[in-house]
C-alpha cells in the first residue's frame, strides 16, 4: 500500500528500486527484485549489489490481530527484518528510512506523542516494531525512523474501505469510540517522505549524491500522519457522509468489541519536528479522506 505510493512519487526526481516478496505489478519502478526480508543473506546480497544511496525499508507485518495470535512470526518480520535490512545498509553504505508506528505507546498520554516520549507498547505488533526500531538505531548511524498512523491506501487492506464495502451489505455498523488517532493517506506519506528526501539531499554538483559528511544531516527519529485526530467512530462516521450512504454507525467500547491485541486510546503523533526540519505540513485528515473517497 506505502510501497506502491512511494515508487510512483519518488520515481519522479529518483532511479527507484523495488523489493517484495513476489512480483507486484502496481510497482512502478526501474526494476522490481523478489527478496524475503527474514533471510539476511539474501537482503544483503541484494542492497550490496544495488548499492543504493537510501533504503525506504516499508515491509512488515501490519495485521496487529495476526501479530498476537502469531508472535514468533511477527517479531520474525518486524524486528529480525528490520535488523536484516539495517545491516545490510550499513554494509552497503545506504541510509535507512525506517517506516514504524504510533502502536509502540501505550496511549496513556492526554496530549500528542513527541519523539522523546517513552515509548510502552500494548501488542505483539507495537512491540516488534520497537524492537524493530532499536535494531535500527544499533546498528546504524544514518537512519531516519518514521513513526506514522492509522494507514489507508489504494493498494491494501484498509479501514476505509472496509467501512465502505460493510455499509453496501450492512444497515448498522459497530466502531469503537474509545480509541483516537491520525487516518495517514499513503499518497500523503509518500509526498512527505519525498519532501525529507528532497531537505536532506547533497548540494547540486556533488556527484557522490546524498549524505556527504559534514552536511549535519538530521538523522532520527520523527513522526509523520495526517494532521488532525478522531476516534474510530467519527471516522466511520464521516467515510460514510462522504459516500452518501445511509447505513448507521453505533459506537461501542474496546473492551465490547473484545479483539485479541490491545490497542492504545490515543495515539496522535506530533508532527512539529518533522515540519520544522523539513518545512513539509501534512494536511488534515479531513481533507485526505475526501480526496481519497
Amino acid at each position: 500500500m506505502l510501497g506502491a505510493d512511494l515508487c510512483r512519487e519518488l520515481g519522479k526526481n529518483y532511479i527507484v528500486i523495488g523489493a517484495d516478496l513476489v512480483h507486484s505489478p502496481q510497482f512502478i519502478v526501474h526494476s522490481l527484485h523478489k527478496v524475503d526480508i527474514t533471510n539476511k543473506r539474501a537482503t544483503g546480497a541484494l542492497i550490496n549489489r544495488i548499492r543504493p544511496d537510501v533504503v525506504i525499508h516499508a515491509a512488515a507485518m501490519t495485521d496487529v490481530d495476526g501479530c498476537e495470535a502469531c508472535p514468533k512470526k511477527a517479531y520474525k518480520i518486524n524486528a529480525k527484518g528490520a535488523k536484516n535490512v539495517a545491516l545490510a545498509c550499513k554494509s552497503a553504505g545506504a541510509a535507512l528510512i525506517y517506516i514504524s508506528t504510533d502502536f509502540v505507546f501505550d496511549g496513556k498520554k492526554k496530549k500528542p506523542y513527541k519523539e522523546s516520549d517513552k515509548t510502552s507498547p500494548l501488542s505483539v505488533y507495537g512491540d516488534s516494531k520497537l524492537k524493530g526500531e532499536l535494531a535500527v538505531k544499533k546498528a546504524l548511524k544514518k537512519y531516519f525512523i518514521l513513526r506514522t498512523s492509522w494507514l489507508y491506501g489504494k493498494n491494501g487492506k484498509n479501514f476505509v474501505d472496509t467501512i465502505i464495502a460493510k455499509a453496501k451489505s450492512e444497515k448498522l455498523l459497530k466502531v469503537v469510540d474509545d480509541q483516537v488517532g491520525s487516518p495517514t493517506y499513503t499518497k500523503d506519506l509518500a509526498k512527505a517522505i519525498h519532501a525529507l528526501l528532497q531537505k536532506i539531499q547533497s548540494r547540486p554538483g556533488h556527484p557522490a549524491g546524498l549524505y556527504r559528511p559534514g552536511l549535519g544531516i538530521g538523522f532520527g527519529i520523527y513522526h509523520i500522519s495526517n494532521s488532525g485526530a478522531v476516534p474510530w467512530f467519527n471516522y466511520a462516521r464521516e467515510i460514510l457522509k462522504l459516500t452518501g450512504s445511509r447505513t448507521k454507525v453505533v459506537p461501542i467500547s474496546s473492551k465490547e468489541l473484545a479483539r485479541p491485541a490491545k490497542r492504545p486510546a490515543m495515539s496522535v503523533l506530533d508532527n512539529s519536528k518533522f515540519i520544522k526540519f523539513t518545512g513539509y505540513r501534512m494536511r488534515n485528515w479531513q481533507e485526505a479522506l475526501k480526496d481519497y473517497v
